[in-house]
């Protein structure tokens, strides 16, 4: 199968327009599609959030010529690369890339909606809405205090790498979520006007958790590995048997 063949089954998703679609009405940047072509007929793909090192020689032993990113493998301009660089390890390898960033995040059963799901949600409104999906959550959930729910998050996203902030003895009943590095204030607007008991996103600053705290909103605070790598994963398990190519799915125990 060609690369561009592969891209067209991924696509089927979340077109890497959707992406461009996304950027242009949010003022956002992107860099989805085809990072790395070798220019080699696709036997087999590896899917892994990041195109770390470890991605690389979990591909090399599958025997595999390409790796399926979200997070892009090449974001920006590059000044420098050395030998032991990821993206110099696939190009001497022979390993082609695609990374499916932006567009597998707001697709409408995307990272981002998988987000959600995973938090207990079902319908939802959409902060920053595109095509039937989006970006930016609030939605209900079950009723639980909020250390319970702190625990039922662990179990469903296999991760111990969480940080709650606010009242573990609060009845929470709704929340705004964010895949990725979510958070700034239209985002917590967003989640106070429309009564969000639970803020969920990554890499969050300070400021930011104290400006939700003050505001009566509870914080989880998830890693941002975790957050994605639940979604990222979902889409694979949908979408493995229809690639015509072996594959497999690569997570860093490291960073969950």
């Amino acid at each position: 199968m060609k690369l561009i063949e592969f891209l067209k089954r991924l696509e089927k998703i979340a077109p890497v327009s959707l992406s461009d679609d996304f950027c242009k009405k949010y003022g956002m940047y992107d860099n989805s599609g085809i990072i790395i072509n070798s220019e080699e007929t696709v036997n087999g793909a590896l899917f892994s959030l990041d195109l770390s090192l470890e991605a690389v020689r979990k591909a090399r032993l599958c025997g595999y010529n390409l790796i399926v990113t979200h997070h892009p493998a090449i974001y920006g301009g590059i000044s420098r690369i050395s030998s032991a660089d990821p993206v110099a390890q696939c190009l001497k390898s022979g390993i082609s890339v695609i990374s499916m960033h932006l567009n597998f995040d707001v697709a409408p059963e995307g990272i981002d909606y998988h987000l959600m799901r995973g938090l207990g949600g079902k319908d939802a409104k959409i902060l920053a809405d595109v095509e039937n999906g989006g970006y930016g959550r609030v939605y209900g959930i079950s009723r639980a205090e909020f250390k319970d729910y702190i625990e039922s998050i662990k179990k469903e996203f296999s991760t111990d790498k969480i940080i709650g902030y606010g009242d573990e003895e609060r009845e929470v009943k709704k929340v705004a979520s964010f895949c990725g590095a979510g958070c700034d204030e239209k985002a917590i607007s967003f989640a106070v006007s429309n009564g969000a008991d639970v803020f969920v996103s990554s890499d969050m600053k300070h400021h930011e958790i104290c400006a939700l705290l003050e505001r009566g909103v509870n914080v989880i605070h998830l890693t941002h590995y975790s957050a994605e790598n639940y979604g990222f994963n979902k889409i694979y398990l949908k979408i493995r048997k229809d690639l015509s190519v072996p594959s497999d799915y690569f997570a860093d125990g490291n960073l969950l």
